[in-house]
Formats: C-alpha cells, sequence, structure tokens
C-alpha cells in the first residue's frame, strides 16, 4: 500500500521495486544481494553438472534450459510488481512436449529424451521459484536484504547435501539433480516465509492475504507482461543457440560447448545483473523523488562500472580458458572446444554487461515496452538469423552461433544507448511523480 504525502513536492515512499517507489536501497546492497543469489542458483548447476557428469549428454541441455528460460520468466514478473506464480506452469507444461518430442526438429535422440525427463522432474521448482520471487521482491522494497542474504546461504549449503544423496546415493541420476533444484528452492522459500511470519520487521507491511491487493492490478500488468515479454525474448535466443547446436555435424561435442559456454556466461553474468537491479532501483526511486539528475547520474556510475567488470572478467576468462573446461568436463575435444570458444565469450560479456545496466534503466524508467521491441528485434530479426546464415551456411559451426549472439548484443546495446541518451531526465520525472501520486489518490480512495 502507497504512503501518503500532504504536498506534491514531497516523496512517496511505496513498496514496489520497479514502478517510481522510494525506498532509498543503495546500489551496492542491491548488488550484492543479487550476486549471491545469482550464483547460489548457478552454483546449484555447476555442482549438478560435475557430479553428474556420467549421467548422459543430455545434461548440458538441461540445466542451461531451466537455469535461465523459465526461472527467468517468473523473475521478470516479480520484478514488475506482477503475481509470477500462476504464469510458471504453462512453460512448463509446453517445454515438456518440446523437449521430449524434439527429435521432430532433427535433435539427437538421446539429448531429446534426457531434456524431456529433466524437464518433468524440474516441476515442482517452478513454483517455488516463482513464490520465492515474490517473497524477494517484497523485502527488498523495504530494504531488508540481509535475511534473504543468509536465507540463501544456508539454503546453498543445504542443497551441496541433498544434490549429493538425489544423485549419488538415490539412484536417480540426473533426476536426482532436478529435484535437489526443487527442494532446496521451496526450502528457501520456507525461510524467507517464516521470516515475514515472525520478523518484526515485516509485521507493519504484511497483515496477511487481503483482496486488497488485486488493488490496481492492471496497472502492475502493464509493467510486469512487456517486462516479462523483454526478458523472455533475450533468454529464449540464448536456449535457441543450444537447439541450434544439435543440429551441427557432432551434435554432442557442440551442444556440450555450447551449454558450457552458456552456463560460464551466465555465471559471470549475475554480476552486471545484480548492477541491473541496483540502478533499475536507484533510477526509479530518484525519478519518483523528484531528482533526475540524481538518477543520470546513477546510470553513468554503474555503466563505468560494469564496463570496468566486463574487462576484469573478461581478461580472467582468457586467463583460465585452456583449463575451465575441466570444471564441466573429463573430455579432452569439449576441453579445447570450449577453449576456443571462450574468447567470444569475453567479448559477449562486456556487451552483456552493458546491456543490463541499460534494460536496468529502461525498467526503471518504465520503458518495459520499447525493451521488447528493441529485444524482438535484436535477437529475432538480426541475431538468430546471422547465427544461423554463419553456422549452417558459412560453416564456421559453434562459434557462429555465439558471433550471432554477440550480433544481437551490439543492436541491443547500440539501440538501447540512443533511448538513454535521447532520455528528457526532467520529463521522465514529472512523469513518475504524476504516477505516485494517481496512485496515491486511487488507493485512498478505496481505503
Amino acid at each position: 500500500m502507497a504512503g501518503r504525502s500532504s504536498h506534491r513536492g514531497e516523496p512517496i515512499p511505496v513498496l514496489y521495486t520497479d514502478d517510481i517507489s522510494y525506498v532509498g536501497w543503495t546500489c551496492w546492497r542491491a548488488s550484492s544481494r543479487w550476486c549471491f543469489n545469482g550464483y547460489f542458483l548457478c552454483f546449484c548447476y555447476r555442482f549438478q553438472f560435475a557430479v553428474g557428469n556420467g549421467n548422459g549428454p543430455g545434461y548440458p541441455l538441461r540445466t542451461i534450459i531451466w537455469g535461465k528460460t523459465v526461472f527467468n520468466a517468473g523473475h521478470s514478473h516479480a520484478k514488475s510488481n506482477a503475481h509470477s506464480c500462476n504464469r510458471q506452469h504453462t512453460p512448463c507444461h509446453y517445454m515438456d512436449k518440446h523437449y521430449t518430442h524434439s527429435t521432430f526438429f532433427g535433435q539427437d535422440h538421446e539429448i531429446s529424451v534426457a531434456a524431456g525427463e529433466y524437464a518433468c522432474f524440474m516441476v515442482p521448482s517452478l513454483f517455488a521459484y516463482g513464490l520465492l520471487q515474490c517473497l524477494v521482491k517484497f523485502l527488498q522494497t523495504q530494504n531488508i536484504v540481509f535475511p534473504m542474504m543468509i536465507c540463501s546461504g544456508i539454503t546453498t549449503f543445504l542443497h551441496i547435501l541433498i544434490c549429493w544423496v538425489m544423485v549419488f546415493k538415490s539412484g536417480l541420476g540426473f533426476r536426482g539433480a532436478a529435484l535437489a533444484n526443487s527442494i532446496s528452492n521451496w526450502f528457501n522459500v520456507f525461510l524467507l516465509v517464516l521470516y515475514v511470519k515472525l520478523s518484526p520487521s515485516c509485521a507493519k507491511t504484511w497483515a496477511g492475504f487481503s483482496k486488497e491487493a488485486f488493488h490496481n492490478i492492471f496497472t502492475f500488468l502493464r509493467l510486469a507482461i512487456p517486462s516479462a515479454i523483454m526478458v523472455c525474448l533475450e533468454m529464449w535466443s540464448f536456449e535457441m543457440m543450444v537447439l541450434l547446436s544439435g543440429l551441427l555435424p557432432n551434435p554432442k561435442l557442440q551442444t556440450s560447448a555450447l551449454s558450457i559456454c552458456l552456463n560460464t556466461a551466465a555465471t559471470v553474468w549475475m554480476i552486471p545483473f545484480g548492477l541491473s537491479g541496483a540502478v533499475s532501483t536507484r533510477v526509479s526511486n530518484e525519478l519518483g523523488a523528484g531528482n533526475p539528475e540524481a538518477a543520470r547520474l546513477a546510470v553513468n556510475v554503474v555503466i563505468a562500472m560494469a564496463i570496468f567488470e566486463a574487462l576484469l572478467v573478461g581478461s580472467i576468462l582468457m586467463l583460465i580458458r585452456n583449463i575451465l573446461g575441466y570444471a564441466y568436463s573429463n573430455e579432452v575435444e569439449v576441453v579445447k572446444y570450449v577453449a576456443a570458444l571462450l574468447p567470444l565469450v569475453a567479448i559477449s560479456n562486456l556487451l552483456d554487461s552493458l546491456q543490463c545496466i541499460l534494460s536496468g534503466n529502461a525498467r526503471g524508467c518504465g520503458w518495459q515496452k520499447i525493451g521488447a521491441y528493441i529485444n524482438l528485434g535484436s535477437y529475432y530479426i538480426v541475431g538468430i538469423p546471422c547465427a544461423v546464415l554463419l553456422a549452417f551456411v558459412l560453416n564456421v559451426g559453434g562459434k557462429g552461433l555465439w558471433l550471432g549472439i554477440i550480433c544481437a548484443l551490439a543492436v541491443q546495446v547500440t539501440s538501447l544507448s540512443i533511448v538513454t541518451i535521447r532520455t528528457n531526465w526532467e520529463q521522465e520525472a514529472r512523469k513518475a511523480t504524476e504516477r505516485v501520486y494517481d496512485y496515491a489518490i486511487s488507493a485512498e480512495i478505496v481505503t
């Protein structure tokens, strides 16, 4: 429920992160929280990959699909203040059908069957992750960060034990890895629910379920749906690269190497992803408070941080490119192919870091629709066609697929940069202030 102010110049605190809220959440705390949770999830997948190495070649495909596509769909809904939980089932339902029958599209039969099987065992985790993102956003808007970090840390250590038991001791193999994810996510939800229920910090903000929660739901959905489309269009294009790799010669090698590179990219991406959440919050806060110059400064500072991070991470990837593959596979052929792809991963990481920050700024300014159109054009009009051309027509192979991703990121960064440079920050601040007061007035009428 929104706070109220006696005059128009005073900032109104509201409890919705990616709208025009003013919660005073600092960039570094937002970034650290996101990075910790992000690395928690990525570490889960890394551990499963290592212990499940002998469970069939379908594992890299399974992890990359579920590690990014469906989870990010739910996360994007939570980021836009929508109810993400009920939107998790449909992707799961169709993904199972797609991967169990993906041999129709020319995919390797063994990989397809294993991926579909893994998808079935991941179903319980979808609902848990949807609830988890709702809880995370509820606490974030109140500047409650440290308890979430503790809950994630406890879940991380518990997940190691659960994964070991489910994969090795239960006889379930890679199926146990999927169930371990589900158990860990539900445990994390349980910890956060206990905190919300018992902590005095949430006593004034959580009074139980009420139909008033659906007030102005269409306002939220106008942000949530474009935000979900914006994120999903980007994520699905990455997964399409893995599917396309299955059509290349030696599909097991291509799929394994591409999946390892995507998992590596997803891991290092968590750093700019944390900065993205921070800049989104800071921009929306400052615009809602009527501080356009502060919003502009926040964007510039975080862009500089993202560039420094990308150069540092890219240098590290180049230094360890010949040994990084052994963290995922014992096959020398796979390790060598991964080493050949990592320079492209380093380049894409620089562009991905910039697009993360610019996309976060777009969400903070309420430009979800613009972002969705840019992502559609960047990935599906430029990126994927370039990837197909390079990989299959010019016979560049897996490198061609990754070069297609780089082309898409370059177009995306260029487009978002133009939009950001041309932004009238004073006008955006006025629009944000009006939106806050419109909501406050409507909430006051209802109450």
